[in-house]
């Protein structure tokens, strides 16, 4: 069976692909560039490079074959034995393995497996339709001019601002000094005189107006007492308490099997560790072998780990 067709497909979704036994594919991004030379645009990259350390079975390659051919786990870790020591015995002989839009395995005269990338191919998702372009640059466009004409331009704008910071200076003062005046004095204060030779008429506005004084306390009154029944009462209400509950969980294999995850919580377990399964994306499952409340010691457990279970890695749950 062909597995280097799942090893592409994962490799557009994942940053790591390992095929056990023989070692792991590394997604490595490289940001979109410019090549003055030549003039030429290229989008981002995701280039395939590759670990023969990263040879231990984290479960995605095996899980994922096992699930899109509906064949068990077992026969699935089985089919890739198979396929890495019929891949190691031809690079023995000296032949060249190429694994399709992935690249090229030779053995050195040493005896070490070497790989040669296949360029053509770009595993960066985000880069899906776009392609290399060559643009030339503008003919008789002189950047000096522009800068010139931008410091003209501030230049101008530099002089105007002194001409309305000077006609503020001017102008504030004196709006000062008129709203002033008819507030000290009495200019604009209107004053009205009854005058009258008729003593009745005297009489009633004296009596007009001591009603009024009389009923000004009371309503005053009134408006008191209406505001404070209106006055909605005031609930105290305690502050809410936040407790941050956080884990860094060391992540030793993920498995698309729960019976595959069981076996790997086994292992930790007669290893001394404390073991849980917490559920993955795309229904896969992943085994912790501890957790820690704080990420410095979570990279100094993790560095521990790695060299009987390498791979393991940080996640913040």
């Amino acid at each position: 069976m062909d597995i280097t067709a799942f090893i592409r497909e994962l490799l557009f979704s994942h940053d790591c692909v390992i095929l056990p036994g023989f070692g792991g594919f590394v997604g490595n991004y490289t940001p979109a560039r410019i090549d003055k030379g030549t003039d030429t645009f290229f989008p981002p990259v995701k280039q395939i490079s590759f670990n023969r350390n990263l040879n231990h079975n984290d479960g995605l390659l095996v899980g994922s074959i096992s699930g899109s051919s509906e064949i068990n786990y077992g026969d699935a870790r089985n089919m890739v034995d198979e396929f890495v020591a019929s891949l190691r015995k031809k690079l023995e002989r000296g032949e060249k393995v190429r694994f399709d839009r992935i690249g090229i395995f030779t053995n050195n005269q040493e005896g070490n497996v070497q790989f040669e990338p296949d360029h053509d191919v770009n595993y960066h998702l985000g880069s899906y339709g776009l392609d290399s372009f060559q643009f030339s640059p503008l003919e008789g466009y002189d950047v000096r001019k522009r800068i010139t004409g931008n410091k003209d331009r501030a230049t101008v704008k530099r002089a105007s601002m002194r001409k309305i910071l000077w006609r503020a200076a001017i102008i504030i003062p004196v709006l000062a000094v008129l709203t002033a005046i008819p507030l000290t004095t009495d200019i604009f204060r209107s004053k009205v005189e009854t005058t009258t030779m008729n003593p009745l008429v005297t009489a009633e506005f004296e009596n007009n107006k001591k009603a009024v004084d009389e009923e000004k306390p009371a309503k005053a009154e009134e408006i008191i007492i209406t505001e404070k029944q209106n006055i909605p009462p005031v609930v105290e209400t305690a502050a809410p308490l936040f407790k941050e509950d956080m884990h860094f969980y060391l992540i030793t294999g993920s498995f698309k099997l729960k019976q595959n995850a069981y076996n790997q919580a086994d292992v930790l377990r007669k290893e001394g560790y404390d073991p849980e399964i917490l559920d993955g994306p795309n229904g896969f499952y992943r085994v912790s072998a501890v957790s820690c409340r704080d990420i410095l010691s979570a990279r100094v457990k993790a560095d521990s780990i790695s060299k009987k279970f390498p791979g393991t890695w940080v996640k913040k749950i």
